[in-house]
């Protein structure tokens, strides 16, 4: 909106207006006005939460010490969600798709936690949506989002090849070429494309659900994740630095920089009353809402594979609960003392802060180490 009104509507009449046209200013504002609508609206909502009695049940299995934590407000992801979406609304260029495609990864799984989160509270239990009604949730997003990207497709904005760091020459395309004479082969093109789609959104969001187990933990890494991504969205929106680095080029990513700035500026608000110990947890309603999020800014940027290593932790949590789960199910053994993996550590008997700094320094340094190829290449 800032965008519209202060560079295109009166920078005729008054050039100092001209910054408004620049992504760095507009990045930076919209991340100190994120950070300072959290921080101010954290209070009152933590008030309203504990007014209305909105606290997470324990899980009954968890840690022993996770007890005491009981009567702690939940849907915090709100606070999160909320500080994303008016600084993008107000600094980023509206008429750019990309941020509205951002907007419903953020929304559209958010969306999925904030009804998990709402049954949980209003059955008492840790039983929200079951497993097959998330999962049917999830491909209804991400097939919303796949019909964009499919018109973008059409319209030559949106490159359907997935790309693959050092492997220049490597470049699979995901979409099919339809038969012209057989209109009905078309929406089967794009099958290819919903399933990549499906396994990194889905994956990024359960991962990020996954990891969101300890105080500060998961908004802390997010801090970190949605910080890489945004030099990410930077580069790739640039011709010339894309260009030199050899990543894939993505004009229209430009804005989403925007988007990830705010991202960056929400997760420090809540880190600031999500920190040990805890005044409020996200819920699914956050966790599930940054994971699409990061998960969508991945797609639209070509950087699906280097989510891998940019999301690392998340990536152990996530495979920590699998492995547990196959070979419980397969041998009756547990790899781990308990699962997802900062719980292992606990049960292993170290202490919760001295977990989470760990986990925010693996976390920095495989983000560190993503942005490093970026030059080998």
């Amino acid at each position: 909106m800032f965008f519209h009104l202060f560079f295109e509507e009166l920078f005729p009449y008054f050039s100092p207006f001209r910054v408004f046209s620049y992504i760095t200013f507009r990045t930076a504002a919209a991340s100190l006005m994120a950070l300072g609508l959290g921080l101010i609206l954290g209070p009152w909502l933590i008030r309203r939460l504990r007014q209305f009695q909105v606290s997470q049940p324990i899980r009954e299995d968890g840690p022993k010490s996770h007890f005491n934590k009981a009567g702690t407000p939940t849907m915090g992801g709100l606070l999160i969600n909320i500080s994303i979406l008016m600084p993008t609304l107000l600094w980023a260029n509206l008429r750019n798709v990309y941020i509205w495609v951002a907007l419903l990864g953020l929304v559209g799984f958010g969306g999925i936690g904030f009804l998990d989160d709402f049954l949980k509270i209003r059955r008492g239990k840790n039983l929200g949506l079951s497993a097959r009604m998330k999962l049917l949730m999830q491909v209804v997003v991400t097939l919303l989002i796949v019909c964009i990207l499919a018109w973008l497709h059409v319209g030559g904005s949106y490159d359907t090849r997935l790309i693959l760091p050092f492997f220049k020459g490597v470049q699979p395309e995901l979409v099919m070429q339809p038969a012209l004479e057989q209109p009905w082969t078309y929406p089967l093109a794009f099958v290819g494309l919903f399933v990549f789609l499906f396994v990194v959104l889905a994956g990024s969001t359960n991962a990020v659900n996954l990891t969101d187990g300890l105080d500060g933990l998961a908004s802390g890494l997010m801090v970190i994740a949605s910080g890489a991504f945004t030099v990410l969205a930077y580069l790739a929106g640039h011709q010339e630095f894309a260009r030199y680095l050899d990543i894939a080029p993505v004009p229209q990513a430009a804005e989403l920089t925007i988007f990830c700035g705010s991202m960056v500026g929400a997760s420090l608000a809540f880190l600031w009353y999500n920190a040990h110990p805890a005044e409020i947890f996200m819920g699914d309603v956050g966790s599930l809402g940054l994971g699409g999020a990061l998960g969508t800014v991945a797609v639209l940027i070509k950087q699906e594979i280097l989510l891998l290593f940019v999301g690392g932790v998340f990536v152990l949590e996530a495979l920590s609960v699998i492995m547990q789960v196959v070979s419980f199910k397969l041998s009756g053994r547990r790899i781990f003392k308990m699962a997802p993996l900062h719980h292992h550590f606990e049960a292993l008997g170290w202490p919760e802060s001295k977990i989470i700094a760990r986990f925010w320094i693996l976390g920095l340094v495989w983000s560190l180490l993503a942005l490093s190829t970026l030059k080998l290449r």
